[in-house]
């Protein structure tokens, strides 16, 4: 189960870290709809728009977005990992 944990965490990571470069810069289909509705003039921007990861790369600089992939992966494993390591069954325990 371990060696299943460490491949999908090594797969994770590479995808992260080499497909987030063939990633398109171009808006979404959320953006691209609210800019047809005429609903983007409105929007105003939220309070981490200028944070370290804000638009897929690091400190806004798109060499780096493979890295904010990484890290975004990451931060996902671990929080996973830890929560699923709160909650699991452990033996002896009534249930």
């Amino acid at each position: 189960m371990k060696r299943f944990f460490l491949g999908f965490a090594l797969v994770s990571l590479l995808f992260a870290g080499v497909l987030s470069y063939f990633a398109s810069s171009d808006p979404d289909g959320l953006d691209h709809v609210t800019e047809q509705q005429g609903i983007a003039e409105h929007a105003r921007e939220h309070p981490l728009a200028d944070g370290v990861l804000a638009d897929y790369a690091v400190g806004g600089d798109d060499r780096f977005t493979g890295i904010a992939g990484v890290i975004g992966v990451l931060v996902t494993l671990l929080l996973a990992g830890g929560l699923f390591w709160l909650l699991r069954k452990r033996s002896g325990a009534s249930g």
